[in-house]
């Protein structure tokens, strides 16, 4: 396949955090590595207990000077992805799971739709379930983009994104600073570090897209027995984040904290009246646990930052 890029083409680095996926791992990065964009190198991140992964990626590293693998002791999503950019060097970072697969196309649509967009920083694109995930037993979560938009003070923002599928310019992270380590899979918080970065890009004034045609495919299953811890720890983060920046004085954030609550708590009491099953009742209890933790760290309101203990 003809490699697409032009004179002017930004080099990308793709940012890939993993932990004991060793099952999956290979075929995420081997989907990066067939991309049709001809100036991107591949960083793993690999936070796994055990060998397993390197085992995995370490030959293929060998054979592709385009793919630089790091194993580091310490957990966190957050971490590894802040991990991962100060290790690449790419004008344009792209950011997939390692249970995802991205089309030969994925990194070249990126590109184009941060090069129409040259005031834009942060973007985010579809997440579609692998074929055959969904049943009645189990679900993949999945970002439905079903139109190109602009996100920012000016156009119009809500909370939006998806950890599997986003990218950023590195002169985002220069303005906005890193990510959150306390928010996240693997911290103290739990999740929502996606959401807490979208709100400080927002914040500064940049712009996000949100794009149909930057698509991947997830192979992400979840087992209905899941969704409960899954959805707790999804509301904890959510919590988390909003108070966060409440706590910076930031009225804003505690007008979209209510208005969440309040939806998620309407739509518990409707479905409660319906009898009908709801996702909403795990959801607010972790969203009060996130609360209440927040409290157990201080903030830096200049950097938006929880502080590590």
């Amino acid at each position: 396949m003809e490699a697409t890029s032009t004179p002017s083409s930004p080099h990308v680095s793709v940012v890939i955090c993993t932990r004991n996926r060793e099952d999956k791992i290979g075929q995420a990065v081997n989907s990066v590595l067939a991309s049709n964009y001809s100036s991107f190198d591949v960083t793993v991140i690999d936070q796994s207990t055990s060998d397993a992964t390197g085992a995995v990626l370490r030959p293929i590293a060998a054979g592709d000077e385009r793919l630089r693998y790091h194993h580091v002791e310490q957990a966190g999503l957050s971490r590894a992805y802040n991990t991962g950019i100060a290790a690449s060097s790419g004008e344009v970072l792209a950011f997939t799971d390692d249970d995802c697969i991205v089309p030969p196309d994925w990194i070249t649509n990126i590109v184009s739709a941060f090069a129409a967009e040259p005031d834009s920083d942060l973007l985010y694109g579809q997440v579609i379930p692998l074929a055959g995930l969904d049943d009645n037993q189990g679900w993949s979560p999945k970002l439905e983009i079903h139109e190109p938009r602009r996100l920012s003070r000016g156009d119009g923002w809500h909370i939006f994104g998806m950890g599997a599928n986003f990218a950023a310019r590195r002169r985002l992270f220069v303005e906005v600073g890193p990510f959150d380590v306390v928010l996240g899979g693997g911290g103290p918080l739990r999740s929502s570090q996606d959401f807490d970065l979208a709100y400080r890009t927002f914040h500064a004034g940049r712009v996000t897209l949100l794009r149909p045609e930057v698509m991947l495919e997830h192979d992400g299953r979840r087992e209905a027995a899941d969704w409960p811890s899954l959805l707790i720890a999804y509301g904890t983060g959510d919590g988390a984040f909003y108070t966060k920046h409440v706590r910076c004085r930031d009225v804003y954030a505690l007008w979209l904290a209510v208005r969440r609550v309040f939806q998620s708590a309407w739509r518990l009491a409707a479905k409660t009246v319906l009898r009908r099953p709801g996702t909403e009742g795990p959801y607010l209890k972790g969203f009060v646990k996130g609360v209440r933790d927040s409290f157990k760290f201080k903030v830096d309101r200049a950097t938006r930052l929880y502080v590590e203990n």
